[in-house]
């Protein structure tokens, strides 16, 4: 690089310029009176000739002579405007301020007229201007907003930035905070000029935030599904939603949008026929509403027809067995079998689905529910192997186990056996056969109760709540203390309580890979009163279904394929979990399970999945991190089995980016602020061309050689006095 201008510059002291003035004026006076004294000879005109040039170096030393070279930059400097196009910038809340009742615009749209090269024209004489997109390294990337990212590699890929242009709604989502570049940028001394685009506040909207349709639904069948609906509404809205299927379906629902608040409920549909479908819910636009395009969500649904199995063992035939086996019998996706066994009397109950003994283990696997009545461990009932089946059915092959307890109090003798362990209630020792009670107790739902599927005898929350509160009656009740640990108690004795609080009356929790459900008292036959079986089948068919609904996702002759979420997304950590069964039909203790896994992309992913422990009753799981959204192939094979197992699984796609949602203004500012730029207003070109025109032309480059200091000047000065001391000695002067 060539210098621009070259010059000798001086930084004298006003005490140093004096002293060298007065300094060379003596040493010349000196000199001249050594002249005279030596009658003008001509080499000693010379030597003190020398000695005043000697004194006049000394005087420049205190002078601090430098040679200065200025340089200006060969290249210009560089202006990045980034913009963002991530999902977030779809949202159309930009209110047109001399249009204020017209449709808002899109972020993206506001953005436009900013990314023409034709409007940083003006600044092309003075700067390179590079405009670059951003988002993030999602997949897809605009489901995602990494400021940080688009900071720090401009300022990796550009060495001469001068200034950056950063278009955002600042709803940076994934990444590094952007503190951490902006850090960076003012060290360097390059300002970040914001231009946010969005509201700053929500407008007027309704969001279906979340369409929770379950893997998979049965012929025939009700089917509830649970939505979310959040609305920033200035007031209630009654509104009619239209959910429809692929098939030309709809159902229809009215409901009532609370003004900013947040709606949950569930539609009802009761599909007709198996098939792949697809079904989409959607909230029609309320007049204030100003951005729609949140008002819909879609979801897959495999329809299935449904055939169930379900043992039910019990010691005597009471009237909850009775009508329970009836109830269960007549639900036509039940096969229902029984094992009576008739303690003291020698020999078991006999019929149509009735059982000789209790089944083998390759005969229990097949078994999708137990229903375990006032049965215990003591002779002529259940053994302390067959303890030890069921708690392998369940914790291994995702099975459910009903806990119905009763007034003999068999199921105490339970607490010394394996299955102590999936009770999920304290049990009483001093009262092992229950409570009775002359006049009648009802059920209280606790809220966990008022929300769950298991426990709505009607569609809505409000009407359900009110059919519990009026079933008729029970007259015993089992001895349990409290809940235990990590279940979730449905419903309490109205009424009694004890030092624990409410008695806890219908009790779940999970399992290993199943579900329990324990129901505190033998009084639900009763349920038919007035009513017939209304609700007395309802509610035993939701808990038959909704235990066996994940062990129920994929099955085949000697494989069941279940998975955890059941409606996974992008992201997500799926649990995959096999249960196979050995070419002789026992559940297969070691073997090789693989899973081919091929994304919509045709990427196809290996996991082998491997026993879950030692003594795994046909229990195989690995894990899998879906990538793709979309549905997922999955070929399930293992070689000592002999069997395959072929299924979809659908991964819906995780949005990071909210559409709708407010822009976050703030943190355009503060990376404004802390980078010493400035926030401009996108809607207002002429302002930003002239923020960015006021920046001052790049400093000059300036290269200083000190010669008062370098070891050449001072060895000049040496060179001069040593020839001054040696022509003295030569001219005879000491």
């Amino acid at each position: 690089m060539q210098p621009t201008t070259s010059q000798l510059v001086f930084n004298p002291t006003p005490v140093a310029f004096g002293f060298g003035v007065a300094f060379v004026v003596a040493i010349a006076g000196l000199a001249l009176m050594a002249w005279r004294r030596s009658g003008y000879r001509k080499i000693i005109g010379w030597l003190e000739l020398l000695r005043v040039v000697i004194a006049i170096g000394i005087a420049i030393t205190l002078l601090q002579p430098e040679w200065l070279e200025t340089f200006k930059p060969e290249t210009k400097p560089t202006l990045a405007v980034l913009h963002d196009v991530s999902g977030s910038m779809t949202t159309k809340d930009v209110i047109d301020k001399a249009r204020p009742n017209a449709e808002p615009k899109s972020r993206e749209e506001m953005a436009k007229p900013l990314l023409d090269e034709k409007l940083w024209g003006p600044l092309k004489q003075r700067m390179e201007v590079v405009i670059e997109p951003f988002s993030s390294t999602q997949t897809p990337a605009t489901e995602g907003t990494d400021i940080h990212a688009a900071l720090a590699g401009v300022l990796e890929k550009q060495p001469n930035l001068k200034a950056v242009v950063l278009i955002s709604d600042g709803d940076w989502n994934t990444g590094a905070a952007p503190s951490q570049a902006t850090t960076r940028l003012r060290m360097r001394e390059v300002p970040v000029f914001a231009v946010p685009m969005g509201a700053e506040t929500r407008l007027p909207d309704v969001e279906l935030s979340s369409f929770d349709v379950p893997t998979f639904a049965v012929a025939g069948k009700p089917l509830r599904i649970p939505f979310t609906i959040e609305s920033s509404l200035p007031r209630d809205e009654v509104v009619m939603l239209e959910m429809k299927s692929s098939s030309g379906e709809i159902v229809t629902k009215e409901v009532t949008l609370p003004a900013m608040g947040r709606l949950q409920d569930a539609i009802a549909w009761k599909p007709d026929k198996a098939g792949e479908v697809k079904l989409t819910l959607m909230i029609p636009k309320t007049p204030s509403e100003r951005y729609s395009e949140n008002n819909s969500q879609e979801a897959p649904l495999s329809i299935r027809k449904e055939q169930l199995r379900v043992l039910v063992i019990e010691s005597f035939p009471r009237w909850e067995y009775r009508y329970l086996r009836n109830a269960l019998e007549r639900d036509p996706g039940v096969d229902v079998s029984c094992l009576l066994l008739h303690p003291g009397l020698g020999k078991v109950g006999d019929g149509r689905g009735y059982l000789k003994a209790f089944p083998k283990d390759e005969e229990l696997t097949k078994y999708d529910v137990v229903f375990l009545g006032d049965v215990g461990l003591a002779k002529g009932q259940l053994t302390a192997d067959n303890c030890i089946s069921l708690q392998k059915l369940v914790r291994d092959q995702a099975g459910g186990l009903v806990f119905m307890p009763g007034f003999h109090g068999f199921q105490s003798t339970l607490q010394e056996t394996p299955l102590a362990d999936l009770l999920p209630v304290v049990w009483d020792a001093a009262q092992p056969r229950g409570w009775g009670s002359s006049s009648p107790g009802k059920f209280a739902l606790t809220e966990a109760g008022t929300r769950s599927l298991l426990t709505k005898l009607e569609d809505s929350d409000e009407a359900s709540t009110r059919v519990w509160s009026n079933l008729p009656g029970f007259q015993w009740y089992a001895p349990a203390l409290r809940a235990k640990a990590g279940s979730e108690v449905l419903a309490t004795h109205a009424t009694e309580s004890n030092q624990f609080g409410r008695v806890p009356l219908i009790v779940t929790k999970t399992y290993g890979a199943g579900k329990i459900l324990f129901m505190g008292t033998d009084g639900a036959w009763r349920w038919r009163r007035g009513v017939e079986d209304k609700y007395h089948y309802r509610f035993w068919g939701q808990v038959v279904r909704w235990m066996a609904y994940q062990r129920n996702m994929s099955s085949g002759d000697k494989m069941r394929l279940f998975y955890s979420p059941d409606r996974p997304r992008t992201g997500d950590v799926l649990t995959l979990n096999a249960n196979v069964m050995s070419l002789t039909g026992e559940p297969l203790r070691d073997g090789v399970v693989i899973a081919q896994i091929a994304a919509p992309s045709g990427k196809v992913s290996s996991v082998r999945l491997m026993p879950a422990g030692e003594e795994a009753w046909g229990l195989f799981n690995g894990v899998f991190s879906p990538v793709e959204p979309g549905e997922h192939v999955v070929q399930l094979s293992c070689a000592e089995a002999g069997s395959s197992l072929e299924t979809k699984i659908s991964i819906q796609g995780t949005s990071r980016e909210k559409r709708g949602q407010p822009a976050r203004l703030d943190v355009m500012r503060e990376i404004s602020r802390f980078t010493k730029g400035e926030v401009l207003d996108a809607s207002n070109p002429a302002a930003i061309l002239a923020a960015i025109s006021a920046m001052p032309e790049p400093a000059v480059q300036e290269r200083r050689l000190q010669i008062w200091s370098h070891p050449a000047w001072a060895g000049l000065l040496v060179l001069l006095m040593s020839l001054f001391w040696v022509g003295r000695k030569a001219a005879g002067t000491f």
